[in-house]
């Protein structure tokens, strides 16, 4: 297993740089850019996310006929060069992309163009949000949807699994921002109630409060934004785990199991559990890395919550480049550890699964 671990941690340099030398590329023939956006700025013009507005904020100014910029016409020649030099433009691609790799080998990811942080502090900070949520909303969802799914199995064509089953494809249907809308309009002085709040992860006299106090105010903000994210998300392992089990449940080990005089819950936890609940594991790196860095985007902005989501968005729309293949290489980093721990999780529940001997 050590020799399996470690050609799996060598293979995660390759798929590193791949994903780095792709995003790169995309990169330099994406329109718009940070120098772009400066001169629109400087000429009166607010550059937005989309390239179709920097195109048309680039184009009212004119275009300079040496220039890579669309913005370019009316401004000195000097600031333009003090600009592209400022954010490292001045060099060919090729040098500023192997900069960068040399830089993320010592692990200096940069400053962000705009906020005069590096990316390092600016993860830092938003980190314990993003945190909060992922963890509350994986552990949630898997303490709901895995009991929920062995029960559907278990009585599979009930009157319990019929009606389950209509919540499931709710919950499938309907994505979880629709579901954080609901519940402001319910619960957070939409139109209804106002009982929870709608800013933050905790109240701005939070230092001020006992530690007691402290956990009731942490959960009062964060209940709100989880139950959304755990209403959207449980659907889907639900329906996961019971199928797993179904099929499981009718193969021929599990009626020798019975004609052995084994009791139901034998059957099913002592035979059945492990070998059900492999694909479900197996899910659970994509599953946390979804929810802890994408699927939470939107429910960061509903709740005004500072997270990794809101950062890594603010940083595509404002084309802040170090903070984009920052957070890109670090969460493409955390993604390949988990799904590592995902295989190494395989062996601890099925011993007879053997890597190594798979790749030999």
């Amino acid at each position: 297993m050590l020799a399996y671990i470690i050609r799996r941690l060598l293979l995660m340099i390759p798929t590193l740089f791949g994903i780095m030398v792709l995003n790169f590329a995309i990169v330099q023939f994406a329109p718009g850019g940070p120098v772009e956006r400066i001169m629109a700025q400087l000429e009166g013009h607010d550059v937005g996310a989309t390239a179709r507005i920097a195109g048309t904020a680039a184009g009212e100014v004119g275009q300079a006929a040496d220039s890579r910029y669309r913005g370019s016409r009316g401004i000195r020649d000097e600031l333009l060069k003090q600009l592209e030099q400022e954010y490292g433009f001045d060099r060919p691609a090729h040098e500023r992309f192997g900069l960068m790799i040399w830089n993320y080998l010592r692990l200096d990811f940069g400053e962000s163009f705009y906020s005069n942080r590096t990316v390092i502090e600016l993860i830092r900070e938003k980190l314990p949000v993003s945190i909060s949520l992922g963890l509350w909303t994986t552990l949630l969802v898997y303490l709901i949807s895995i009991p929920l799914g062995i029960k559907k199995a278990v009585r599979d064509g009930s009157r319990f699994d019929f009606w389950t089953s209509a919540v499931v494809i709710v919950g499938n249907a309907v994505p979880s921002f629709l579901f954080a809308v609901l519940l402001v309009i319910l619960f957070a002085g939409g139109s209804f109630l106002d009982w929870f709040p709608l800013r933050g992860l905790v109240s701005e006299n939070w230092h001020e409060l006992s530690w007691p106090l402290r956990i009731v105010d942490y959960f009062w903000h964060i209940t709100l934004p989880v139950l959304a994210m755990v209403i959207g998300g449980f659907a889907g392992l639900t329906m996961l785990t019971k199928n797993s089990f179904l099929e499981e449940i009718n193969k021929q080990y599990v009626m020798t199991a019975r004609a052995k005089g084994l009791t139901e819950r034998r059957v099913l936890y002592g035979h059945v559990f492990r070998n059900a609940m492999l694909i479900v594991i197996a899910g659970f790196p994509a599953a946390f890395v979804g929810i802890l860095f994408t699927g939470s985007l939107l429910i960061e902005i509903i709740f005004s919550l500072d997270g990794l989501g809101l950062l890594g968005y603010e940083a595509v729309i404002n084309r802040d480049y170090p903070v984009v293949f920052g957070t890109l290489f670090i969460f493409t980093l955390i993604g390949l550890v988990l799904n590592l721990i995902g295989d190494l999780m395989y062996v601890l529940i099925d011993p007879r699964i053997d890597f190594e001997r798979r790749e030999a």
